[in-house]
């Protein structure tokens, strides 16, 4: 008898406005996801979402491509995506704690987007150094660059190319 693999979650990608941001609210004033973000220092209340989904949607108008919600099986489980930096694309991605384990195949599928737009020749990756476990990272071809301050905090900054 053949056993049969359970089915993976479909992964998803719409834009921010979508989402309650209710949802939003509740996603970025739990305290586990703070813990690698160095720069989320303030609580987050309605203005703050609504602003924060403004700023991405301002990316999406200037730069063609920005964060999305990202759903797994229609529900919202984080955001992430592409924001230009200079000359650069960022790849950004901050899931829910209860969804922390569907990174890795968020990124391949975002990259898998990054490497078919011919905008981006490569992709960047900005972590705080207490991210310790990156080989998630590493698997997708990423490698160190350097440290970068940004916003009076230091950021191990990666590179893959894309095409």
């Amino acid at each position: 008898m053949q056993l049969e693999k359970p089915l993976l979650p479909e992964i998803t990608f719409i834009r921010l406005p979508k989402i309650d941001p209710s949802e939003i609210l509740a996603h970025m004033s739990d305290p586990r996801v703070a813990e690698h973000m160095p720069l989320l220092t303030f609580q987050w209340d309605e203005a703050t979402v609504a602003k924060f989904v403004a700023s991405k949607e301002d990316c999406w108008q200037r730069d063609g491509l920005g964060h999305w919600a990202i759903l797994s099986d229609n529900h919202y489980v984080g955001w992430g995506g592409f924001q230009k930096e200079g000359d650069e694309w960022d790849f950004g991605l901050v899931l829910k704690p209860g969804s922390f384990g569907l990174g890795a195949r968020v990124a391949r599928k975002a990259i898998a987007f990054a490497v078919d737009d011919k905008r981006i020749p490569y992709v960047t990756f900005l972590l705080p150094p207490s991210r310790k476990k990156l080989g998630a990272l590493k698997k997708l071809g990423a490698v160190f660059v350097t440290e970068v301050e940004y916003d009076g905090s230091t950021f191990l900054k990666y590179r893959m190319d894309t095409d």
